[in-house]
């Protein structure tokens, strides 16, 4: 959510963690700041609002010295203000910090520390902890072989209670940056000559593709010369160098106007990484190399639980329908916030699936070590290697649709379908889904790239229907099965990037009280799809417009609409059920950026938004 970036080294620190920052913006935060080394002192630079006003509203470029942090806040504890940005210092000047997270216990130790002689400046939580760590180094002299500075971080740590991403600097240490993580994702870029920190890639692609991640419980210490890691307890951990897979080209917008235009357009290809490798030599199922449970304890499983938030509960929805449709396996789906919380009952034979597009999300990395305390087996499926959720699974699957810098979810979201449909061939293959019937649904789902590029040649026409619709204040979205998902997911997407109010229904649901809503003013988006379901959503149609209300139909090829029912008609390709969902996806993603582009909204950082949902 909140966006880290460290550098040691021998160029100026502050002008490439301003870099590191501006890569992170996409994250989502309301104010920044670096500090920078200076002389046994620290120069800091924080602002409300975005980087380039923290560049040219101070002197931030300026600062010269080779070691910093720098930090993107969303706030959690206090208003967005100057004083609430990160870095803290120290009331007695000496530790500055930067913190993703919350300090769940900060209030009691903010009392003890106030005792003790320590002010405060602002509002956080983090400030605590800055200045929890300046008492520990003040009043702890330094374990055999540990400097003091490493222990005082050490000893604060053992203290706090709730989830952090840290990065610390001691003015009495210079070149020399100690940060740990609990809950919040850090990553340490290996270079030539120079160590950058980050809690995403993105902020270090353009200098190195060398990383370790950091894992729970770890503390990591840079020097001018070299790094260690080690646990709370000080015992010393092996680091493991991974390298990242994508360039820096791969978050560039390339000659789009904004990353989430770039990324409705990547689909095709997106959705094609994502599926590569993934089918049978015989062409008629799916095959998965990093599942890590055998096809006997799959077959024996009698129950699929799903565990996700966001767009990506959307996704599981879809999925949910597709496993039950075709692999006739029992599935539930759970907002992960919620699951940890329940006291539900669960069958010895139930196995849980994670969906998470970053790996990080906070809420469903609690869930899944929920369901694994209770000793469950969890698959995760997520797009980033070396995320929290990927390295704690017992197996999963990626999506590889490289970087989704858009806060509003678009490629991810379809892969996530896609992975749905394909674990639903999957599973089917394994039960009484016949050679045949999976060759057919291999084959739609081999034409799902080629299905979505000639949907999105229908974006001229959708960006003239937003201008039209732009205005209204609120809409329905309006589907059945597995178009009801969808529809909660184009709701969400005008309401992510638009600020207009949407809601999302089963098509039938809505004369059971939505129904009320309707009148000129309240448009009403229908997904139409031929076959056993087209009858029945015509007539809810048809209960809309009798009551005057405005109708965007998203139809397929065959759909034979009576004559005037709907204002505006999408038509999308005629498909397999199972891709669908994919497809249909499309239209509403379109609709949604050109509202948002219509009303001059900032559609990669909508208010409010973080990439990442890191803190519960």
């Amino acid at each position: 959510m909140c966006g880290i970036v460290g550098y040691i080294g021998k160029q100026k620190a502050s002008a490439i963690i301003l870099e590191g920052l501006k890569r992170l913006e996409y994250r989502g935060y309301d104010s920044a700041g670096i500090a920078i080394q200076q002389g046994g002192r620290f120069e800091v630079a924080k602002k409300a609002g975005r980087v380039e006003g923290l560049m040219k509203g101070t002197p931030a470029l300026k600062i010269t010295g080779t070691t910093g942090i720098g930090h993107t806040r969303w706030a959690t504890h206090g208003g967005v203000t100057d004083a609430n940005a990160h870095p803290h210092l120290s009331s007695d000047g000496r530790i500055a910090l930067i913190h993703n997270g919350v300090i769940e216990n900060y209030a009691g130790i903010k009392k003890f520390l106030l005792t003790k002689g320590y002010t405060f400046q602002s509002e956080t939580d983090t400030e605590v902890l800055c200045n929890l760590i300046a008492y520990h180094y003040q009043k702890e002299p330094a374990a055999q072989g540990e400097s003091r500075f490493l222990e005082a971080v050490r000893k604060t740590l053992r203290h706090v209670d709730g989830t952090y991403g840290i990065a610390v600097m001691c003015g009495d240490c210079p070149a020399e940056i100690v940060s740990a993580r609990k809950g919040s994702p850090l990553i340490l870029g290996v270079g030539d000559g120079e160590l950058m920190l980050a809690s995403d890639v993105a902020a270090i692609i353009s200098r190195t593709q060398n990383v370790v991640y950091l894992k729970d419980g770890e503390v990591l210490h840079m020097t001018a010369q070299n790094f260690s890691i080690s646990t709370l307890d000080s015992e010393d951990v092996s680091p493991v160098v991974d390298k990242i897979t994508w360039k820096i080209e791969d978050s560039e917008l390339n000659g789009h106007a904004h990353f989430m235009e770039k990324e409705i357009f990547e689909q095709p290809a997106a959705l094609e990484n994502t599926m590569r490798g993934r089918f049978s030599e015989d062409g008629s199922t799916a095959q998965f190399g990093g599942l890590n449970i055998s096809a006997v304890d799959l077959r024996q499983t009698d129950r699929l639980h799903f565990l996700a938030c966001g767009s990506a509960w959307h996704a599981c929805l879809v999925t949910e329908h597709l496993i039950e449709r075709f692999a006739r396996v029992p599935v539930e789906v759970d907002y992960a916030s919620e699951f940890r919380y329940r006291n539900m009952p669960l069958g010895n034979s139930t196995l849980f699936f994670t969906v998470s597009q970053s790996g990080e999300t906070i809420d469903t990395l609690a869930a899944m070590r929920e369901a694994r305390r209770k000793g469950y087996k969890v698959l995760a499926i997520n797009n980033v290697v070396g995320s929290s959720i990927a390295r704690e699974a017992d197996g999963g699957i990626y999506q590889h649709v490289g970087p989704e810098i858009g806060v509003a979810s678009t490629k991810a979201f379809t892969s996530q379908l896609l992975v749905g449909a394909l674990l639903a061939l999957y599973l089917g293959r394994m039960r009484d889904m016949n050679f045949s019937d999976g060759v057919e649904y291999v084959q739609a789902l081999k034409g799902v790239p080629d299905l979505v590029r000639r949907t999105l040649e229908l974006a001229p026409a959708i960006k003239e229907i937003a201008k039209r619709y732009a205005h209204y204040h609120d809409f329905l979205f309006l589907g059945r099965l597995s178009l009801f998902p969808v529809a909660l997911e184009g709701a969400l997407k005008l309401k992510e990037i638009s600020y207009i109010h949407a809601e999302g229904y089963p098509a039938a649901e809505m004369k059971h009280g939505p129904i009320a809503l309707i009148s000129e003013q309240c448009p009403s988006v229908f997904f139409v799809p031929s076959g056993e379901m087209f009858n029945k959503v015509v007539s809810s149609m048809q209960e809309i417009k009798a009551r005057k209300g405005k109708i965007i139909a998203i139809a397929t090829a065959h759909c034979e609409l009576p004559a005037g029912l709907a204002d505006e008609v999408i038509r999308i390709p005629e498909c397999h059920e199972a891709v669908l969902p994919i497809v249909a996806t499309v239209p509403v993603q379109l609709l949604s950026y050109y509202i948002a582009v219509e009303l001059k909204r900032d559609v990669d950082k909508p208010r409010n938004l973080a990439k990442s949902v890191t803190v519960e």
